[in-house]
Order: C-alpha cells, then sequence, then structure tokens
C-alpha cells in the first residue's frame, strides 16, 4: 500500500484510539457541559425580549387558577410544603450545608476535597450573581409573587446554586462508595432536589420558567466543569513518597 493510501488510515486509527481511550463518565460531562452552555445562550436570547414568549406565560399563568392570576393551583398546604421546597435552594440553606461539608472534610484530613467543594459552591455563587446582574431581567408580573425577591430574575439563582451544590455533594458521595447502586442514588437525589427547588419558583411565581432552565443549564455546566477539573487533579497530582 502507497504512503498515500497509509496516511488517512493512521489518521483514522489514532482518532479511534482518542475516542477509545476518553472514559464514558468523562464524555457525559463534556456533553453535559456543551448542552448546557448552548441551552444557556438560547435561553439568554429569549430573555433579552422586552416581552415574554408564549412558552412562559402559558406555564406560569397554569399554575394559577383560570381567571384568577392571584391563587395558585392547590391548597394552603400545597403552597406552605413548595415554600419548604425553595427553601432548600436559598442562600442560608446551601451555606450552611456547604460549610458543614467543607469542616467535615478538614476534620478527616480531606482539605484538598474541602477546598474543591468550597471553589465549586463559591464560584457558582459568583457566577451566578455575575449574571444576574449582567442581564438584568425583571421578575414575571403576570401573576402575584407569592414570596418577596429582590434580585434579578435571569438566569435563576435558587435552581442554578441547587444545581452546582447538590450535584457537587452527590458526585463526591458517588466517588467515595464502591456501590453501583448507591452512586445511582446520590446523583438521583442531587437531580431530583434541584429538579424541585426549579419548580417551586415557578409555582411561587417569583420566576420565568426561561430562568429556571437558564438557572438549570450554567448550573449543570459550572457542576460538571468543575468536576471534569477535579478528576483531571486527582489523577495527576503527585503521590507521596
Amino acid at each position: 500500500m502507497s504512503e498515500h493510501h497509509k496516511e488517512p488510515e493512521r489518521g483514522f486509527v489514532r482518532a479511534f484510539d482518542f475516542f477509545n481511550r476518553i472514559e464514558f463518565p468523562v464524555l457525559l460531562a463534556g456533553i453535559l457541559i456543551a448542552g448546557g452552555l448552548w441551552g444557556f445562550v438560547e435561553l439568554f436570547e429569549v430573555a433579552r425580549h422586552a416581552q415574554p414568549g408564549s412558552f412562559d406565560t402559558q406555564l406560569l399563568l397554569a399554575l394559577r387558577e383560570p381567571g384568577h392570576p392571584n391563587n395558585p393551583i392547590g391548597s394552603e398546604r400545597l403552597e406552605g410544603i413548595v415554600r419548604d421546597i425553595t427553601a432548600l435552594g436559598g442562600v442560608a440553606v446551601l451555606v450552611l450545608l456547604t460549610a458543614l461539608v467543607v469542616f467535615f472534610l478538614l476534620l478527616a484530613g480531606k482539605w484538598q476535597i474541602a477546598i474543591f467543594v468550597l471553589c465549586a459552591v463559591g464560584g457558582g455563587q459568583i457566577l451566578s450573581t455575575l449574571l444576574k446582574l449582567g442581564i438584568d431581567r425583571p421578575r414575571p408580573e403576570l401573576v402575584s409573587h407569592l414570596m418577596r425577591e429582590t434580585s434579578s430574575s435571569f438566569p435563576s439563582g435558587h435552581a442554578m446554586m441547587s444545581a452546582v451544590t447538590y450535584l457537587t455533594l452527590g458526585s463526591l458521595l458517588a466517588r467515595i462508595t464502591q456501590k453501583r447502586q448507591l452512586k445511582i442514588y446520590f446523583l438521583f437525589v442531587a437531580v431530583l432536589l434541584t429538579a424541585l427547588v426549579g419548580a417551586s419558583r415557578v409555582y411561587l411565581g417569583v420566576h420565568w420558567p426561561s430562568d429556571v432552565l437558564a438557572g438549570w443549564c450554567v448550573g449543570f455546566a459550572w457542576a460538571m466543569l468543575c468536576w471534569l477539573i477535579a478528576r483531571w487533579w486527582l489523577k495527576n497530582r503527585p503521590t507521596p513518597p
């Protein structure tokens, strides 16, 4: 076979070997990062318009009694449950949870992982604040707010920081256990809590649905990026003599 025909074949083999060496979790994390960033950019275009889209308005009104935008569907007890759920994505709960985990890791002598958790959650909070200030989308006025909020609407800080915090802690717990069932359970709980917190923001009328979707997108992307960095660092750090 001539050298002219061998070159494309060698290139194909090298490319195949490269993709063959990529582990599935790393590939999945890369896909989530790319998908999250793409989704955020698309939703950013929605948030830039002065008038909300039909998706935002229809879903927001679907969670209110027909003809009564001040009354959410369901009983007062349901409203109280949703308020409790939304608190799981509040600054106070997430800061307390993160601090407890960081102190535990420091007491256990796992200072590298403690720094990782602190940087992942703290960096996510800084990013969330900068995005809110930069985009400055007003809160929905289509329905009444069932709780008081003063910051900008896009992206949802509760949705984003729930994704960052719970996914970071869920992936940490999944890493330290060997049982596959437990790994799946930890990640499932992290995603479930993130989904419930985001949905609660729309029910309470303090966010457009696109705000929550954008928060999920950038939150998942940030959490996966931090996970990839931590994985690379732990894999390449020098072993003690």
